[in-house]
């Protein structure tokens, strides 16, 4: 298991019988997790400035003091913006920092400029760090919303050079494959289950190896790498490695499980990761 062990604004203190106790830059959440099976050993609501709770398919935040409505946390140089939304999320996904040093360092390391294309980009904050490592990145997401959030990570890190896109990632692939437009790195993230623009059906088991198969039409003759990651329950580190395998080769594929460490001595799993990575 790779574990994001960089923070030090983050940290997961405690955990048990389906939640997670964070502090946010001294901010402390209580959100449920469904990987954490174990029990708690002590009371996790005890002194907590807010915690989440589902509620007929949905959720609701709970506040036990006054916290501002968005804040900053910091990883190495960078800022991101937290804020406590719908479906418990913060707008961070902290376990996400081990593949931002992963991919920065192959950025920094290639000697060239990198055009970077990530899909299912969400806030932005592998967008903001490889923007950082000195790459030319092009951010996508069908959410605006979530792409107002991304711009607002760039601006709080005087960031411009983001080419920002609100689209379905696979309609903007098809656009891209016959504009002639080609990446050196591609990064996706996508969702377990969703929808497109005229509804049709997304649903990760089925149509991610052809959404991989796609993706390589827009790869340069000179790739760096190609990352995927993955929450859905159940989906295995090796699952991911064999459709990178079957689409660009045996070569140079890692795959595993990505995590942060607890307080009480724990490593928290929050999905996996795999990624090919090209020797240029």
């Amino acid at each position: 298991m790779r574990v994001a062990d960089s923070w030090k604004d983050y940290q997961v203190i405690a955990t048990g019988d389906g939640e997670k106790l964070e502090s946010w830059a001294g901010i402390t959440l209580l959100r449920p997790d469904p990987q954490v099976i174990w029990h708690k050993k002590r009371d996790l609501k005890k002194g907590v400035d807010a915690f989440y709770t589902r509620k007929d398919g949905g959720g609701l935040w709970h506040y036990n003091k006054q916290i501002p409505d968005q804040w900053t946390i910091g990883w190495k140089d960078l800022k991101f913006v937290v804020k406590p939304m719908g479906f418990k999320h913060t707008g961070i996904f902290p376990e996400q920092a081990c593949n931002w040093e992963m991919m920065s360092k192959l950025v920094k390391e290639s000697g060239r400029q990198i055009k970077v294309l990530n899909l299912f980009a969400y806030t932005g904050g592998a967008s903001v760090a490889l923007s950082h490592a000195g790459a030319s990145v092009t951010h996508v997401d069908a959410s605006k919303g979530m792409v107002e959030r991304a711009k607002e990570n760039a601006k709080l890190n005087g960031i411009s050079n983001i080419r920002f896109i609100v689209d379905d990632c696979q309609k903007f692939i098809e656009r891209e494959i016959r504009r002639g437009n080609s990446y050196d790195a591609i990064i996706m993230d996508p969702p377990s289950y969703g929808r497109g623009p005229s509804g049709e059906m997304w649903k990760l088991e089925d149509n991610l190896a052809d959404f991989v198969e796609l993706c390589k039409k827009v790869l340069s003759d000179k790739p760096l790498f190609v990352l995927i990651n993955s929450y859905t329950t159940g989906l295995q580190p090796t699952v991911i490695a064999n459709i990178l395998k079957s689409v660009f080769g045996n070569d140079n594929v890692e795959a595993d499980e990505i995590g942060l460490p607890s307080g009480e001595g724990l490593v928290l799993p929050c999905g996996a990761t795999g990624v090919k990575i090209w020797k240029n």
